[in-house]
């Protein structure tokens, strides 16, 4: 039986708490990945400002990124261990550290530090989330609060693009950084006095699951580290393809972060909320799809400027919404005492694409244009599509022979 299946809401999360233990949620994923969402919103910027390469700017994300995916398998253990209170603290005091460096970084070599260990809380995000969910949120109302605090992550790409961008227009891009960092305080405290205590960690048996992926969690990994590449990619370079290419305004250009994101909100809600038991299977397919022909907008804005609107707007509405399905299935699926660590495996596999992505994408942008570019995101969503078709025949056959047996 899943774990979500028997855990019940803890009393601490009634009579009106579930909204609070919501909105918390949301914005600790929202801070696990807002230096990454920033450093592409300000890109322009920080090419300027910093003297860094486009080619530079795509490695900041791999480091990140990279640092989560080798972190993560251990991140969910360490949750499942300790509680996610306290794994929740730990992660928006390590979001403040990290942007705060950022933004008293002189160049290169201290944004990447910075970038590293913000690849910290990224590892503990949708372990420590899930596990929250599980102990203070009823059964029935579980997939909901998942698309909302899956969400939180777009959510940061809307603050990075608009209201963050446009603060740095006005105290620079270093205060703008220092100003989230201080927000990023704010929220440890709040996770302290809104989250129920925590079990003593010595009285929580470790988890009994392998660093490896297998069965559901090894195909979804697998679909998310190409959903993931080609994400990646899109939040990396969209702003600065609006500037050097589309004649855009840095400002404008950051919007363009905006949109994605505030599409990316309502496509999470609504995808979560729509995976119900015998349907959650086949959205990853449908939606790496609809991310295809979101690349292909995202190109025509080469041809007509008002496309790359559009296309963000689909990104934000299938590819983005593919990995809160992913967390949706692991919470429907997850055995006893192991949704964190399924949860740290599967977005290990998000986090290796976030990783590898932008470093091809850079490459291919800088040696033959942003059209190439974005073919390779079109191809990286097809194959996540591939991998997620896949594994629902694979499942469907699976469950129908059990039933045969049965």
């Amino acid at each position: 039986m899943a774990e979500g299946t028997t855990a019940a809401a803890s009393p601490g999360a009634r009579d009106g708490e579930p909204r609070t233990v919501t909105a918390l949620l949301t914005c600790a994923m929202a801070f696990s990945m807002l230096q990454l969402f920033l450093i592409g919103a300000l890109g322009p910027r920080l090419v300027d400002g910093l003297g860094i390469s486009p080619t530079m700017l795509g490695l900041t994300t791999t480091v990140g990124f990279g640092t989560a995916a080798v972190l993560s398998p251990g991140g969910g253990r360490m949750v499942d261990r300790i509680g996610p209170r306290r794994a929740l603290v730990l992660l928006f005091l390590l979001s403040a550290a990290a942007l705060a460096l950022i933004g008293a970084a002189p160049g290169a070599g201290l944004l990447l530090g910075a970038v590293a260990l913000g690849g910290v809380p990224q590892a503990l995000a949708n372990p420590a989330t899930n596990k929250a969910i599980l102990a203070t949120v009823e059964p029935a109302r579980r997939g909901a609060v998942t698309g909302l605090k899956q969400s939180g992550v777009q959510l940061g790409a809307f603050v990075a693009g608009l209201p963050l961008a446009a603060l740095a227009g006005g105290l620079g891009w270093r205060g703008a950084v220092w100003t989230a960092a201080a927000v990023a305080l704010l929220g440890g405290v709040w996770a302290l006095r809104a989250l129920p205590t925590d079990p003593p960690a010595a009285s929580v048996p470790p988890a009994r699951t392998s660093y490896v992926p297998r069965g559901m969690v090894a195909w979804l990994a697998g679909f998310s580290l190409f959903l993931g590449a080609g994400i990646a990619s899109v939040n990396t370079y969209l702003a600065l393809y609006g500037t050097e290419r589309l004649g855009m305004g840095a400002t404008v250009a950051g919007a363009l972060v905006a949109v994605l994101g505030v599409a990316g909100i309502l496509g999470r809600i609504c995808w979560s909320k729509a995976a119900r038991p015998g349907r959650a299977e086949w959205l990853p397919a449908l939606l790496a799809v609809g991310a295809v022909g979101a690349a292909g907008l995202l190109a025509g804005g080469l041809v007509a400027v008002p496309l790359v609107w559009v296309g963000a707007v689909a990104v934000g509405v299938f590819a983005v919404s593919g990995n809160a399905v992913s967390m949706v299935l692991v919470m429907q699926r997850a055995a006893p005492g192991r949704a964190g660590a399924d949860s740290a495996l599967v977005a290990a596999g998000f986090f290796a694409g976030f990783a590898v992505g932008p470093p091809l994408f850079g490459v291919l942008a800088q040696g033959t244009g942003f059209g190439a570019g974005w073919s390779l995101v079109a191809v990286e969503f097809a194959a996540a599509g591939v991998v997620a078709l896949l594994w629902g025949v694979r499942d469907r056959r699976t469950r129908a022979g059990k039933g045969q047996e049965a």
